[in-house]
């Protein structure tokens, strides 16, 4: 007798988010917004330019922008 260990797949929940699509044609490179660490990032794939555009994914907690922004918010000590 064979007891499966899988768990169900659970419905994760969607939601519009801005990413930046690779301008390329034939390339399709695009990345999550939040996880770009230029203001206008190449395409990792081809290097080309990425235009900003909006695709409906999963949604992630992004630990890091916290990060970015609470150390903005700090003061350095004098």
């Amino acid at each position: 007798m064979y007891f499966s260990r899988k768990r169900p797949v659970e419905d994760l929940p969607y939601e519009m988010t801005a990413i930046w699509s690779c301008t390329k044609e034939g390339c399709n490179g695009w990345m999550r917004n939040n996880y770009s660490f230029e203001e206008v990032p190449t395409c990792a794939q081809c290097k080309s330019p990425m235009t900003n555009s909006m695709k409906d994914l999963p949604i992630l907690h992004n630990s890091s922008s916290e990060l970015k922004t609470a150390l903005k918010n700090v003061t350095p000590k004098p």
